[in-house]
């Protein structure tokens, strides 16, 4: 059994004040110090009390003191960070127990790329939804590095996204579910669609939409040309725009490369068609992530059973 000796950590030693982390997000953003008194309601003096007691008690120097204001040292700006996870924690309880008290399950906030967000997440929320019909999900599709940086800031609860090369994952839980391949899809109708022993030689002329420049899709896309001793194409748009795209295609003979999910979904729809045209470029693993050092909310708890039990029926994969 735990004693009260376990949870004596410094901040309780050191008497730490809300007020005091909320001032370091206020001096953040205001830049001075009588700014920042003033967007929290006390005096002047009352707020660099407060600042001066808080870095007496960590023994360092949270701001530089400029002439025309204040700037955050390495230590202030580890500590504005935590302060802003702490207190986004905080509001994050209130509305929970608000929700609660008004006999509503909560929110949970998801993020996900497009292929989950198509395949995945439809069968997942229904199921949340049959046994909790109060719980306010939000849902945010974007790309993984912006999904990542939002789950950090506390404004998502779980990802359906992948990390790349170099991206710190010492903060953050991941649980791997499927590869991504892709494909290419034109308008139905297209020449090519009926086109038998379709190679790559065959659409290296051809006008094509291309992921951005600098993400991982566009490198191998034309990667995949390189390593087949062809140069890649030339006449292209680039966009992640998906109304976009699938506008375009239908007003063009131009060809896309796209996740195999996503074309499905718009092919099952007579929106596209996905050619005959082996890919060898494809996307790495997706997966379920979550922060490390937050306890998911139960509706989040809720969501992310209901994804672990769609993976199986969808990708063939069984998540504990």
């Amino acid at each position: 059994m735990s004693t009260f000796s376990d949870y004596t950590h410094w901040f309780l030693r050191a008497r730490l004040k809300t007020r005091q982390l909320l001032l370091l997000t206020a001096l953040e953003e205001e830049g001075n110090i009588h700014a920042a008194a003033r967007a929290l309601n006390m005096t002047q003096p009352a707020a660099s009390k407060l600042l001066k007691d808080l870095e007496d008690m960590l023994e360092v120097p949270l701001f530089e003191r400029l002439p025309r204001g204040m700037r955050p040292t390495w230590y202030g700006e580890t500590m504005i960070r935590h302060a802003r996870q702490a207190l986004a924690s905080l509001s994050q309880a209130h509305e929970e127990l608000t929700a609660l008290k008004a006999r509503r399950f909560g929110q949970v906030g998801v993020g996900a790329i497009t292929s989950p967000a198509l395949a995945l997440l439809p069968p997942a929320i229904a199921m949340v939804k049959r046994e909790q019909p109060s719980l306010r999900v939000v849902l945010e599709i974007e790309t993984s590095p912006v999904l990542l940086e939002h789950l950090r800031q506390g404004r998502l609860d779980i990802l359906l996204a992948r990390f790349f090369a170099g991206e710190d994952q010492s903060d953050l839980r991941y649980e791997a579910i499927t590869s991504e391949p892709v494909c290419t899809v034109a308008r139905p109708g297209h020449p090519l669609a009926g086109k038998h022993d379709l190679q790559l030689a065959d659409v290296k002329d051809a006008a094509w939409i291309v992921p951005p420049a600098g993400s991982v899709l566009r490198h191998r896309f034309e990667l995949m040309f390189q390593e087949a001793g062809l140069k890649p194409p030339f006449d292209i748009i680039e966009t992640a725009a998906l109304l976009f795209i699938t506008r375009m295609l239908q007003q063009s003979d131009m060809l896309c490369v796209m996740g195999t999910e996503v074309a499905r979904y718009y092919a099952s729809h007579g929106i596209l068609t996905v050619l005959p045209l082996e890919m060898a470029c494809h996307m790495d693993d997706f997966g379920l992530i979550t922060r490390a050092d937050r306890a998911l909310s139960p509706g989040a708890q809720l969501l992310v059973k209901a994804l672990k039990t769609s993976c199986f029926p969808i990708y063939g994969r069984k998540m504990d």
